[in-house]
């Protein structure tokens, strides 16, 4: 059974969703794997000689929450697709009312995750920056990824790599406010259409009904 056209846009969303949550998840790791293990996200950068290194790094568990935010909703986004494919091709793929509601409520939920993991990014990345600045070594982070770092190895790409998964979880958000869109759309719709069926099930009922008094009035 074809899925309707609105679901099927919300799947293409998702789609696109998935890969945005993927990229900004395996993005943060990378970085974070080339600081140690440790989180630059609101950091503060030192002077090692002529070297820079992360002397504050904030706790991992939040580098850890950002990237585990983008990574599950990728993964959930994933298997969705991977189920409405399944119903359309195997069952019957119709959505009721109950599973359109939970399909909101987990919208609504991630886009929370996903507004503060952004957030998270924005910030974190750009305080950690200025502490990288304000050692008058550079005028930029990205040209601070041109600079040594200590210890050596450390630091590849990180201003590239953070600007990417803040790039992506906004761009995520986005996907996940136009899916709830639609999720909402298709709630209205189908309240619309059940409400003139029930209209017309009383009628049918009324006009049963005095069809059977008239019967008996004349037997």
């Amino acid at each position: 059974m074809a899925l309707p056209w609105l679901q099927r846009v919300e799947l293409l969303l998702f789609t696109a969703a998935f890969l945005c949550g993927a990229l900004a998840a395996a993005t943060l790791t990378r970085t974070q794997g080339s600081f140690g293990g440790n989180c630059p996200l609101y950091g503060v950068a030192a002077l090692n000689g002529s070297s820079l290194a992360l002397l504050g790094p904030s706790a991992p568990s939040l580098c850890y929450f950002v990237a585990g935010a983008s990574g599950i909703l990728a993964l959930y986004c994933l298997l969705l697709l991977f189920f409405w494919v399944y119903s359309s091709c195997i069952e019957d793929s119709h959505r009721g009312s109950i599973g359109l509601r939970i399909a909101l409520a987990i919208s609504a939920t991630a886009i929370f995750l996903i507004l503060v993991s952004a957030c998270i990014l924005r910030f974190g990345t750009n305080s950690f920056c200025n502490s990288i600045i304000s050692l008058n070594l550079t005028i930029s982070c990205s040209e601070a990824q041109k600079i040594s770092w200590t210890p050596p190895g450390t630091a590849v790409q990180f201003y590239s790599s953070l600007h990417t998964a803040e790039t992506s979880s906004w761009v995520n958000l986005i996907l996940w406010c136009l899916a709830l869109l639609l999720q909402a759309m298709q709630c209205k719709f189908k309240a619309t259409s059940y409400q003139p069926q029930e209209r017309g099930d009383q009628e049918w009922s009324s006009e049963t009904d005095a069809l059977v008094g008239h019967h008996q009035s004349h037997s």
